[in-house]
């Protein structure tokens, strides 16, 4: 028998602990560690959501008053193990509940409907199919002749498939007109998922410039450093127009290149179309955002892609640090001092200070940079929690203003 450790979604101190339930045996599977669930709660068995944070086969208590798990939220999205120990250190470190961490670690809580498209394809040659409509048209199915006529009418029916809507709509045929077809052999129906793509596929060409000095001493430091397996926080002070970005780039090629993901944070005021488009000219389908402009489908999607493994780089604002991103090697913070990575609501963390735990959980290196680095920051390259690296001149022999 199993047992999960439950954090009730309810955001009260004195219910800030997990409580054990028993897991019913046909939802094994799906009680994983961080999946959402509905479970009785308190003496009125009120149904309540809540957080498997924990898995045991052995009980707390009495197993005949232990209660049950009513049901694992399918419409509800799995954090990450890793994200899950990362929301108990922000929990312990800036005085909120587990609940309210739970939920800063999952910018996307709730599962969206999958965009798929569905093509059809014929199993039959172009003559079988014929022979076919000619059968149907004596049998005075008018839906099947109907359908086979607008897929002969097509010329890229064999290679590129008819589009399952088009069928619908425009020949206005019935989904069960479709499936017969499909039953007799006749038809396939391949389905594809669409990501929503909230970049599309405008990035602008790969303007890749040669490093100066100042730059190229960064980046070989780091490589060296990355390379011996040694993971650090550094803190780039450059001035304005000192070539910060082409640095992060440089790095962060470097962390795909070994087989890792990057964060790049940029505060949201920042977080101009020109900006992003400049990381999607140099990686391409690799990249995705994450903020709070996005539809909840788009958000939704690039969680999932994350997930999946399917982009290496996340660039957005304070949320983009919980990227669900399994081999994890590198975060940068652009611009570190502002004060927009400070949350002002529970819990009040600093994506900074988060940032640099996440680091060390998961071996990756953070890279903040700023022409004005906050007092925190300086401070840190002080006391050896940063290695400072300074680019005092503009990039591409621009001067500085005066």
């Amino acid at each position: 028998m199993l047992f999960a450790e439950v954090i009730v979604d309810i955001s009260v101190k004195s219910l800030d602990r997990p409580f054990q339930y028993r897991i019913p045996e046909q939802m094994e599977e799906q009680a994983v560690v961080g999946a959402p669930v509905l479970i009785p709660f308190g003496r009125g068995n009120r149904e309540m959501k809540g957080f498997i944070v924990g898995l045991s086969d052995t009980p707390q208590y009495d197993v005949s008053k232990t209660k049950s798990i009513i049901k694992v939220e399918k419409q509800g999205v799995v954090a990450e193990s890793h994200l899950l120990s990362l929301a108990y250190w922000m929990k312990e470190n800036y005085g909120a509940t587990m609940n309210d961490a739970i939920k800063a670690v999952m910018p996307v809580r709730r599962e969206i409907k999958e965009k798929v498209e569905r093509r059809i394809f014929s199993l039959l040659t172009e003559e079988e199919l014929k022979k076919a409509r000619d059968m149907f048209e004596k049998k005075h199915n008018t839906a099947r002749v109907r359908l086979l006529d607008g897929l002969l009418a097509s010329e890229l029916l064999w290679e590129e498939g008819y589009f399952y809507e088009d069928a619908v709509k425009k020949l206005g045929v019935s989904a069960n007109v479709i499936k017969g077809l499909e039953q007799l052999g006749i038809l396939q129906v391949s389905s594809k998922r669409l990501y929503r793509n909230p970049l599309g596929q405008n990035g602008m060409a790969d303007d890749r410039k040669i490093l100066n000095p100042g730059q190229q001493a960064i980046v070989d430091a780091f490589r060296k450093d990355y390379d011996f397996g040694i993971r650090r926080n550094y803190l780039i002070h450059g001035v304005t127009g000192s070539g910060k970005t082409e640095v992060y780039m440089n790095l962060i090629e470097h962390v795909l290149s070994r087989r890792q993901q990057a964060i790049v944070l940029i505060p949201e005021i920042a977080l101009t179309f020109q900006t992003v488009n400049r990381f999607y000219g140099r990686f391409g389908e690799r990249v995705s955002i994450m903020h709070s402009r996005l539809s909840a489908g788009e958000r939704y999607d690039q969680y999932e892609r994350a997930k999946n493994g399917e982009i290496q780089i996340m660039i957005g604002p304070r949320s983009a640090l919980f990227a669900p991103f399994s081999n994890l090697g590198l975060i940068v913070i652009d611009e570190e001092h502002e004060t927009s990575y400070q949350s002002d609501t529970m819990p009040k963390y600093h994506a900074r200070e988060v940032a640099m735990q996440r680091g060390k959980m998961l071996s990756a290196s953070v890279v903040a940079g700023s022409a004005t680095p906050s007092l925190e920051a300086y401070y840190y390259c002080q006391t050896g929690k940063f290695k400072l690296f300074s680019l005092k001149e503009r990039a591409g022999n621009a001067s500085l203003p005066s």
